[in-house]
């Protein structure tokens, strides 16, 4: 190569560098630079986080699904990826997505930014609530009558259904009793002379089910081919009444608290099964209990 040839050969290397460089520095200058979040907004991505998480767990035990792409989706999003980076703390969460993803999820905004809500003016603070349609209340007691569409359902209260250390004796009140609409029992599979309501004690449910909740109980599903996944049944455990969510595995069943932290999962073979004398009562159809 002559000297002539070098210097067009190197001349045109450096201005290929040069046209990479200011291309780089376009791309660059064209990226979006996201400021790293404060302290109190990743706080605030966090409570939001697991204010989903339990959402998305009580979803689950009711037989429904919970996903973040249905979460954007009641917000009004295109696809899940803005309520994930709100989630995740990719991005700080702004008044307008705040209470959006409070009708969303349906908790009160200030429980996860009080600085947020503290910057929209007369904004009361009381729980954000999608709109319902309350139809009249009539007050009634163990004298008033049965309405056609209704039905007596037997309430255990002797002896608590304990979702943590348990109760040992189980007895059917002849008095205490709930009332439930037949169609309601219909739509959920229960036959009338099938379903029994019972106390939960404990804490292992949490948040899903507080100590003292009532849950309805179907008797009418206690085989373990019942089993479905995830749903929560009245387990008699040896005389140790409890209610636990339900995995069948290749070689037994699982036991499964929601409160996971305190209470691990209990895997029992099937010999285990027969020998601490474990069996399903019934599934878990329905529960309610006060906010407190």
């Amino acid at each position: 190569m002559d000297s002539s040839s070098a210097a067009f050969y190197q001349q045109e290397n450096t201005s290929s560098a040069i046209c990479e460089n200011i291309s780089s520095a376009n791309t660059l200058a064209r990226m979006k630079i996201r400021r790293p979040l404060t302290p109190e907004e990743v706080t605030e991505s966090a409570r939001l986080k697991a204010i989903y998480e339990q959402r998305k767990s009580a979803a689950k035990a009711a037989g429904r699904s919970l996903t973040q792409a249905d979460v954007a989706e009641a917000c009004g999003w295109s696809g899940q990826s803005a309520f994930s980076q709100y989630a995740t703390g990719k991005v700080p969460l702004n008044v307008e997505a705040l209470l959006k993803l409070a009708k969303a999820l349906n908790f009160d905004a200030s429980e996860v930014s009080t600085r947020l809500v503290s910057t929209v003016a007369n904004v009361q603070q009381e729980r954000i609530q999608p709109s319902l349609k309350v139809g009249s209340i009539e007050t009634w007691d163990d004298e008033t009558p049965l309405d056609d569409d209704e039905v007596y359902v037997p309430f255990l209260q002797e002896v608590e259904l304990a979702a943590g250390s348990g109760r040992f004796v189980i007895e059917e009140s002849d008095s205490a009793r709930l009332r439930f609409f037949k169609k309601d029992l219909r739509h959920n599979g229960v036959q009338f002379s099938n379903a029994k309501c019972v106390k939960v004690g404990g804490n292992s449910m949490l948040p899903v089910l507080r100590d003292g909740a009532t849950v309805g109980v179907n008797v009418g599903k206690n085989t373990l081919s019942d089993i479905v996944d995830g749903d929560m049944y009245a387990i008699n455990h040896n005389g140790q009444l409890r209610v636990k969510q339900v995995y069948r595995l290749p070689t037994g069943i699982r036991l499964r608290s929601f409160n996971r932290e305190e209470h691990p999962d209990e895997d029992y073979t099937f010999q285990q099964i027969q020998e601490q004398q474990i069996s399903i009562l019934g599934h878990v159809f329905w529960w309610a209990m006060y906010s407190r």
